[in-house]
């Protein structure tokens, strides 16, 4: 799938921002839909426990926590909050992604990277930067609805 970039710029946190997911010490950036925080450690990642009532209070959609693993099988690994739309902790996140994508892929000069979503269920995506502005998603879906609409 193929979708707009969405950059983060560096930015000062908000107050709540950083104590609310349990993290000392982070990089910062926003973009025009979510924070974007990276932490130093996969491990430190993978344990959050984010305090979702005072997340949800933040004037963001979302929240990606972000880390660069010491093994090869990934450029980097995430997770997305968003329980201010009612979703704590989403599975993957491909509008998350356009965010990640861009970050990495200045941070690591590559134009193809390779991220894990480390929420419950996870999932593993490809993405192709092209240009500056588009973000090629490649990864396997997940059903989670079906349906049918009549007139």
């Amino acid at each position: 799938l193929e979708f707009p970039a969405v950059p983060a710029n560096l930015a000062s946190p908000p107050d709540d921002l950083l104590s609310a997911l349990g993290v000392a010490r982070a990089e910062v950036s926003r973009s025009s839909f979510d924070y974007l925080v990276v932490i130093d450690s996969v491990d430190e990642l993978r344990i959050l426990a984010p305090d979702f009532q005072r997340l949800s209070a933040l004037d963001t959609r979302g929240v990606i926590v972000a880390a660069s693993p010491s093994a090869d099988d990934y450029d980097f690994v995430s997770r997305f909050f968003a329980p201010r739309a009612g979703i704590d902790e989403d599975p993957v996140t491909g509008s998350a992604h356009c965010t990640t994508g861009p970050y990495w892929g200045e941070r690591l000069d590559k134009q193809q990277m390779r991220g894990m979503q480390a929420s419950t269920r996870g999932g593993v995506l490809g993405r192709h930067l092209k240009g500056t502005d588009r973000v090629i998603l490649i990864g396997q879906a997940v059903t989670v609805l079906s349906g049918v609409l009549h007139d």
